[in-house]
């Protein structure tokens, strides 16, 4: 985040009016860092940490959300949109499909359940940050890459923890195609809690029922979900795997250019003139562009570590409502995508998801940074 940047801080201005850093600056005292810790810790930092990253979850999402509708519809392999996976034009032409079945609403599908979802996973996700990070990297000498994208990591999985079967709500509605009978929020939760794999114990029970079918039918019992919560969780180990590299990269990334861009060399053209009542400890902030530039970079980055585990999750999400419903392993959602498409598969939608991923990324942390210097934190 804004206060990562180790490097380089800007504290005044020269007399051509060219920020440079003061001696005060240079020589801080140990003692600032153990403030800037502590005062992380207070209720007041707390809230408005969490506020701040959930506004800007929203602010992202909503920026993409008809794109996101059809890279899900994408990802899942409906058979309606299949015919449009792999090219720009199939993205444009599965929209103008989508637009012209059920207006703009049908592109905002599942929009309503991202909002309820995005506003508490992104404002865990950056408190979380914030939290971890003050004690991964205690100091300024503590300040390395790897801690930066383990703080990342952390950040992004504790938040997935909470948030989880929201985002399974979310994905189902969007995968929903049909225009008759559409599924509400409630009868969408409803559906899920109540899924059960087909019955095959009946047939394994026949007296001539070949050996085969009845150790199908005994692994389908042992894998198969029962009723109830669990079905909220499903293709939550993926989505974990896919989340240390998405929030790391994220962060990394994020506050690695960022620490570029506040560089002397080029400080007075890329950040803001420090106001007042700036924290001595926290660096100027970026302007708009800067910060828009390093957020889509951090997108792009984190989208590329991420994204074959991205697709089986999105697989094992929709799995109750396709096939016979039973719940499909990480290994054999895999296995499956590999004999549909082959190595391609596992980036079905990738470059949709650049195009969404690099303006949601690029808007979450401005809001962000532009929150915080509204809260004053």
């Amino acid at each position: 985040m804004s206060h990562a940047s180790s490097m380089s801080e800007v504290t005044s201005n020269d007399t051509a009016g060219r920020p440079v850093a003061t001696p005060s600056q240079q020589t801080r005292p140990a003692s600032a860092d153990t403030n800037s810790r502590a005062s992380t810790r207070t209720w007041d930092y707390v809230w408005r940490t969490g506020v701040a990253g959930g506004l800007a979850g929203c602010a992202g999402k909503t920026v993409v959300a008809p794109l996101d509708r059809v890279k899900i519809l994408f990802q899942a392999s409906s058979p309606q949109f299949a015919k449009y996976t792999g090219s720009w034009f199939g993205v444009a032409t599965a929209m103008k499909d989508i637009y012209g079945q059920d207006g703009s609403r049908g592109l905002f599908r599942g929009h309503s359940a991202t909002l309820l979802r995005i506003f508490p996973y992104a404002g865990i996700k950056f408190l979380a940050y914030e939290q971890i990070r003050s004690i991964i990297i205690p100091s300024r000498h503590h300040e390395t890459p790897w801690r930066r994208l383990v703080s990342g990591s952390l950040a992004g999985v504790t938040s997935v923890f909470f948030t989880y079967p929201l985002e399974v709500i979310r994905v189902r509605m969007a995968f929903e195609t049909k225009r008759e009978g559409r599924s509400s929020l409630a009868s969408t939760c409803r559906q899920i809690y109540n899924e059960s794999p087909i019955n095959h114990s009946t047939t394994a029970k026949l007296p001539h029922a070949p050996q085969p079918v009845q150790a199908a039918a005994e692994t389908i019992q042992k894998v198969a979900p029962r009723i109830g919560i669990g079905n909220f969780y499903r293709g939550f180990f993926p989505t974990v795997l896919g989340m240390l590299p998405y929030a790391g990269m994220s962060f990394l990334t994020h506050d690695t250019v960022s620490d570029l861009l506040r560089h002397p060399s080029i400080a007075q053209h890329t950040t803001l003139p420090r106001k007042k009542n700036h924290p001595h400890d926290k660096p100027a902030a970026l302007r708009s562009w800067a910060e828009l530039t390093s957020g889509g970079i951090a997108g792009i980055v984190s989208q590329t570590a991420s994204y074959p585990l991205e697709v089986i999750r999105r697989r094992m999400q929709v799995g109750g409502a396709v096939g016979d419903g039973r719940r499909l392993g990480l290994g054999e959602t895999a296995r499956m995508i590999f004999r549909e498409r082959g190595f391609r598969g596992y980036f079905v939608g990738l470059t949709i998801g650049y195009v969404k991923v690099m303006p949601m990324a690029a808007v979450a942390f401005y809001t962000y940074e532009r929150a915080k210097l509204l809260m004053g934190i």
